[in-house]
């Protein structure tokens, strides 16, 4: 699915975040569980399935509880393990965590859906105040960046590259 290449503000920040949440997934597809958890570009640790699960996170760090204002019970982290998105791979299966990334998506549009982009966050750090258009564009951003290393993770567990 590609992005829009014209229109209205907000259906181009949507399809471009639209974009990078299918472009995430479709990295991880057609590869086992193995080497989803593979750490495949030494020495870093991070993993695709890791990625994927830090995203899930992210979508409901900023746009539930911080723009929502809700309180999602964190899937990964706990106390012990802030990054347990990153770590304890094994403690969901693959459907279970591409499922819950999507319910999450879908979670994130539905509570953006009737709000301007003008609207404020509900709950920010003092003195750095956002509103959705901010949200969006660090979401795009993010999203971006991770799927640049789920490239090169990629490309070093089985040789494929693309979008």
């Amino acid at each position: 699915m590609e992005p829009v290449s014209s229109g209205a503000e907000r259906e181009q920040l949507e399809s471009w975040l639209d974009y990078y949440r299918s472009t995430l997934v479709l990295k991880c597809a057609g590869l086992s569980f193995e080497q989803l958890t593979t750490a495949a570009v030494a020495p870093s640790t991070l993993t695709l399935l890791g990625i994927l699960r830090h995203m899930t996170h992210v979508e409901q760090s900023w746009l539930q509880r911080r723009f929502a204002g809700l309180a999602p019970v964190p899937v990964y982290e706990t106390e012990g393990d802030p990054d347990g998105d990153f770590n304890n791979l094994t403690s969901a299966s693959l459907d279970d965590v591409e499922g819950l990334y999507w319910l999450t998506c879908e979670r994130s549009r539905e509570l953006c859906a009737g709000h301007g982009l003008d609207e404020m966050a509900r709950y920010s750090r003092p003195g750095r105040e956002v509103d959705l258009r901010w949200i969006y564009i660090h979401l795009i951003e993010e999203y971006a960046r991770h799927c640049g290393h789920a490239d090169l993770l990629r490309e070093r567990i089985d040789g494929e590259t693309g979008d």
